[in-house]
């Protein structure tokens, strides 16, 4: 069965409580989902998973340096995640305080590891965010996330 990874930190609980409706998305389409705290992931864990979605709430305008740390790690894998698939997600305190150029910059991790990157030309463009505690709108596009990594998964990821 395909796995998705959805790895995250999260400090306040609003990172983590999208990180839950991405999973419940991602499970709705028939994929073993798997959420982590990155303080309790390992490097192996992005070799198992066929997709990876990562989230971290905003710090000065980027992720939170546990995350990069976790990230910075993964370079001993350089190469071997070409072609998983790869979303990811974000909170923030405030409008305006950076929590779409922290989609991107974990974007473009994923991206200088060779993976597909799940994008939604209808909603959350570059991936899900939300200002705060998310609410149901926002919740409703982490399971949207959820949902299309998975989908794109299962048509990507080799069959066992």
């Amino acid at each position: 069965m395909p796995t998705v990874l959805i790895l995250y930190y999260s400090k306040s609980g609003n990172t983590e409580e999208m990180a839950k409706a991405i999973e419940e998305g991602a499970r709705s389409e028939g994929v073993k989902a798997v959420r982590k705290k990155v303080r309790s992931a390992t490097l192996h864990d992005l070799l198992t998973a066929d997709g990876i979605i990562v989230g971290s709430p905003t710090y000065y305008g980027t992720m939170a340096a546990e995350m990069k740390t976790f990230i910075d790690k993964s370079v001993k894998y350089h190469g071997k995640l070409e072609g998983k698939v790869g979303a990811a997600f974000s909170s923030c305190g405030g409008l305006g305080g950076g929590v779409e150029t922290t989609v991107l910059d974990l974007t473009k991790a994923l991206l200088i590891h060779g993976m597909v990157v799940q994008g939604d030309p209808w909603g959350s463009h570059y991936g899900t965010v939300s200002i705060g505690r998310p609410n149901a709108a926002a919740k409703k596009e982490c399971k949207k996330l959820g949902e299309k990594v998975a989908r794109l998964v299962k048509r990507l990821a080799p069959a066992s």
